[in-house]
C-alpha cells in the first residue's frame, strides 16, 4: 500500500523533497532521515503500511502519532506501541512487518527507504552503531510491554500513564493523543475498566484531568508506588 502511495506522491511533489545523500559529517540517524526521507501526510487511521508487508522503509514522526498493531484471530485488536513526535519505527529483523501501523491522528511521517540507511549504515559506524540501539530499544519496549500486560488493570494504566509522562520529560501534564479505545487495546484492557481506573485514580487525587486527553500527574510518588 504504502509503496503505492510513496509512487504516486513522489509524482505530484517536487524532487527537492527528498535528498539523494548526506555531508559526510551528518552521524545522526534522525538527521540522515530528515535529510533523505520524504515528508508524507497521513490522515488520522490511515494505514501507513500492513502486517505482512514488504519492510522496505523506516518512518519517523514529525508530528501527530501512530500506533502499530495486530487483528487477532477473534477480531479483537492489540496494539503493540505508540510512536511519538521524534520517534522512528518500521524496523524490522526480516523482510516483512510484524504488525500494522496506522497514524492516531494526523500526523507528517518522513519516509525513507531501508535498503539506503543499510548502505549508509555500511560507510559511517555511528549510524549503524544507532540503528543498533534502536533495535535494542525496541526490544526493550516490547519487553516492558509484556511485563505490563501481566499486572492489574490498575497497575497497567498507572504504568501506561508513567511510560507516557517519562517520554515527555520536565512536565507533570501528560498528553495522550490516543483514544481510550486505543490505550485499552494497549493494554488488554476494555475501555470501561480503563475509564473506571481512570477515575478511581482521580477519586484518590493521584491524578488529575485537565481534559479528556491531557492528564496532570499529581502525586508521581504515589504512582511509582502502585506500579511497583
Amino acid at each position: 500500500m504504502l509503496t503505492q502511495t510513496i509512487t504516486r506522491n513522489a509524482a505530484q511533489q517536487p524532487a527537492a523533497r527528498v535528498v539523494r545523500s548526506v555531508p559526510t559529517n551528518t552521524v545522526s540517524l534522525g538527521n540522515s532521515i530528515k535529510m533523505m526521507g520524504a515528508l508524507m501526510p497521513f490522515g488520522r487511521n490511515a494505514e501507513i503500511y500492513g502486517q505482512s508487508e514488504p519492510a522496505d522503509y523506516l518512518y519517523k514522526v514529525v508530528n501527530g502519532a501512530v500506533r502499530t498493531y495486530k487483528v487477532l484471530n477473534d477480531g479483537r485488536r492489540q496494539i503493540g506501541s505508540f510512536y511519538l513526535p521524534g520517534d522512528i519505527f518500521g524496523l524490522e529483523v526480516g523482510g516483512e512487518h510484524t504488525f500494522s501501523a496506522a497514524a492516531v491522528a494526523d500526523s507528517k511521517i518522513l519516509v525513507i527507504k531501508r535498503s539506503v540507511l543499510v548502505a549508509l549504515a555500511g560507510r559511517d559506524k555511528e549510524v549503524a552503531r544507532q540503528l543498533w540501539a534502536m533495535a535494542a530499544a525496541e526490544l526493550q519496549r516490547a519487553q516492558d510491554h509484556i511485563m505490563l500486560l501481566v499486572k492489574t488493570a490498575r497497575e497497567r494504566v498507572v504504568g501506561f500513564l508513567l511510560e507516557m509522562a517519562a517520554r515527555s520529560p520536565g512536565s507533570s501534564e501528560v498528553d495522550l493523543p490516543m483514544s481510550r479505545q486505543d490505550i485499552a487495546d494497549y493494554l488488554g484492557l476494555t475501555i470501561e475498566t480503563v475509564s473506571r481506573m481512570v477515575t478511581e485514580l482521580e477519586s484518590t487525587g493521584a491524578i488529575a484531568l485537565a481534559t479528556s486527553r491531557r492528564i496532570v500527574l499529581c502525586k508521581r510518588g504515589t504512582l511509582n508506588r502502585m506500579n511497583a
